[in-house]
């Protein structure tokens, strides 16, 4: 049984190569959260060593945030399984987090705290690429976040360059859809282990994703039309209040 049909083979194949994500000699370090996109992602990039025409290496990395409820070992039992070299970062960025608020949310403190570790992480161990599995629907969704809530026309992208160019951000599963990457973990057993985070709901992200749901059952065409606009850009036909 293949894993990956043709068409969803095709199109990781396509982000890939669109976004020039990997080349040669890359190290690319997989932020894992223990959910099934970065579980899938981390099997993917695993797979994809042994058919690509290049050489890389790959570290799945979890960084426990120091919850009640520790799920470091749930995920080390997922990665373990798909054969995907891992490390687990302890830490306790839940009580950090939640004691600097200063006007940001919990979420912001942890999620800065995260990325930062990630950064050094990758630093120090000559990292060159980080690895999201955010997938299509992430990306439409975070769209809409963007236009609701915060007044502006953006979204997370497939490839984006950070520290002049020393560290790039790359989303591999950019053009996949939801259905299609848990369709992936069902045939090879992943199980996702649960956020322990006890604010593991960003209400603004289901909204968006309600919106997305109920213009998809007008049109079954709307997603693809939408994430193809995130490309088409006219921009002599939006409002430029500089003119």
């Amino acid at each position: 049984m293949d894993v990956l049909s043709k068409a969803v083979n095709r199109r990781i194949g396509q982000a890939m190569h669109n976004y020039s994500m990997l080349a040669d000699g890359d190290q690319v370090l997989i932020a894992v959260s223990g959910g099934v996109d970065s579980l899938v992602l981390s099997w993917i990039l695993d797979f994809w060593q042994h058919k690509a025409p290049i050489q890389y290496n790959i570290l799945a990395v979890y960084i426990d945030n120091g919850f009640h409820t520790s799920t470091g070992k749930n995920v080390e039992e997922q990665l373990r399984k798909i054969n995907v070299p891992y490390l687990i970062k302890k830490t306790d960025f839940w009580e950090r987090a939640a004691a600097a608020e200063k006007g940001k949310s919990v979420c912001y403190h942890c999620a800065r705290l995260r990325r930062n570790l990630l950064f050094s992480i990758a630093e120090q161990q000559n990292f060159n690429k980080i690895a999201f599995g955010h997938h299509k629907d992430d990306i439409l969704e975070t769209f809409f976040i963007n236009l609701l809530y915060a007044g502006n026309l953006s979204t997370m992208v497939p490839r984006q360059e950070l520290f002049d160019g020393r560290l790039n951000i790359i989303r591999p599963m950019a053009y996949l859809e939801k259905i299609e990457i848990q369709n992936i973990a069902e045939k090879v057993n992943i199980r996702p282990v649960k956020n322990p985070c006890p604010k593991d709901s960003n209400s603004k992200r289901q909204e968006a994703r309600k919106i997305l749901a109920s213009l998809s059952e007008l049109d079954p065409k709307v997603k693809s039309n939408i994430f193809a606009a995130l490309s088409n850009i006219r921009q002599g036909y939006l409002l430029d209040n500089t003119l």
